[in-house]
């Protein structure tokens, strides 16, 4: 296979998952940031430091799951979904700086993507196990629903 159809296909998975750890160094930085201006026993400093523990936390099961449906399904809406997920885990982790109240709306809104992701993983994945083993092929249809729904993320 040529190395220029494979970036093809995922180039859009590499864009979200660089921009991602970008956003893992600045988590990084407010976290350094916050521990050398003030003690480290502040409510500051476990304020930031829990934000970024709890985006930690949940990194490797983004990750995972959306190349999975960018592979598996298809990279466009698998990428457009990582880029919300990334938008919205900077929500939570600003409105973790605040109050942890405020984080609310961006982690319920990071598990309907993340479950979104999961359901694309599993429709790419029975998709393929048909064409195995039946013949069928329902990928330009799945595909199609996909990048409709995709567009159902950004509903509140």
């Amino acid at each position: 296979m040529d190395s220029n159809k494979v970036v093809e296909n995922i180039y859009l998975l590499v864009i979200v998952t660089l921009v991602s750890v970008l956003q893992n160094v600045f988590f990084a930085q407010k976290v350094e940031r916050e521990c050398k201006n003030q003690n480290t026993r502040t409510s500051a400093f476990e304020r930031v430091s829990c934000a970024n523990r709890n985006c930690m936390d949940a990194y490797p099961t983004f990750l995972a799951v959306m190349w999975c449906a960018g592979l598996c399904l298809s990279q466009a809406p698998a990428a457009f979904a990582g880029i919300i997920y990334l938008v919205v885990r900077q929500k939570y982790f600003v409105g973790y700086l605040g109050q942890t109240s405020q984080s609310t709306p961006g982690y319920l809104f990071g598990k309907r993507v993340i479950t979104f992701l999961s359901l694309m993983c599993v429709v790419g994945i029975a998709n393929y196990l048909l064409v195995r083993f039946y013949g069928s092929d329902y990928k330009e249809y799945v595909e199609t629903i996909t990048q409709a729904a995709t567009a159902l993320l950004l509903i509140p």
